[in-house]
């Protein structure tokens, strides 16, 4: 085994949390800003790279840190490490309203190909890379489908989806269509490509976009009900336009409103 064994329990609904328990000099590694709380005994370690075993030396966390920098990532991931007597517990919290799936990379030939925003904690020698997709027009029309990051290794890891959930089993040859947001991941032999939407109207005002995640099995995917840019936009135009919004009247009882409240 090249990670730690690690034990977890979850809680809530739609704000999970996650409890990670670590026996004496295990280590769990998180993105930063997941952390919840910790025992006393739990050592915090900002590290460079994303913390895997495997990292060939310097070269090799210098590359590492490259590629999360193309998702989006900080250079720098943290560890929880139990340097206590006994069993120690470590608490993540999902970002916004979601569930925390948890992904045994071991079930999954070791890899899982996840939304590059989607990782939330992981067993020490986890290895959160990226995954690029073979046609360039997947960057400039997928959306978030262009850069996907890996996650590989044989231990537990977390990811982090938006509202609703729903695990998909595709048979061989089984073709579906998601929205490039919605797709919050896959096992690695999913066959992945970008296809336009027929007809101009869909296109222009369906409000979809005009390309979807092709998807076709065998494999499994996971597909989210509420993606985090889908949410922020409609924040954005609940907010007043005083704000930088694009919507709401102040005197309306929205989350506009709610803004101005708070900034009194």
């Amino acid at each position: 085994m090249n990670n730690h064994e690690i034990d977890f329990k979850l809680y809530g609904d739609d704000m999970q949390f996650v409890e990670v328990e670590l026996d004496p000099n295990e280590t769990a590694v998180a993105e930063a800003g997941s952390l919840m709380m910790m025992d006393e005994a739990i050592k915090m370690e900002t590290i460079f790279g994303d913390g895997s075993k495997g990292n060939g030396g310097i070269m090799g966390r210098l590359m590492g840190a490259g590629k999360r920098m193309l998702t989006g990532e900080s250079l720098f991931m943290t560890t929880f490490t139990n340097v206590g007597q006994g069993k120690k517990h470590v608490y993540f919290a999902s970002p916004y309203p979601g569930k925390i799936i948890p992904m045994d990379l071991s079930v999954y030939n070791g890899k899982i190909i996840c939304q590059k925003d989607a990782f939330l904690a992981a067993a020490k020698g986890v290895s959160v890379g990226i995954e690029f997709q073979r046609k360039l027009g997947v960057g400039f029309f997928g959306g978030e489908g262009f850069i996907m990051q890996k996650l590989e290794g044989d231990g537990m890891a977390f990811i982090h989806a938006g509202g609703a959930i729903k695990r998909i089993g595709l048979q061989p040859g089984q073709k579906i269509l998601v929205d490039t947001g919605c797709l919050v991941a896959m096992t690695s032999d999913v066959q992945y490509n970008i296809e336009p939407v027929s007809g101009v109207k869909t296109a222009l005002f369906g409000g979809e976009g005009i390309f979807l995640a092709s998807l076709k099995g065998p494999g499994t995917v996971w597909v989210q009900s509420l993606p985090f840019s889908r949410l922020a936009s409609k924040v954005f135009a609940a907010a007043p336009v005083s704000q930088g919004g694009g919507g709401q009247n102040a005197g309306e009882g929205g989350i506009g409103g709610l803004f101005n409240l708070f900034n009194k």
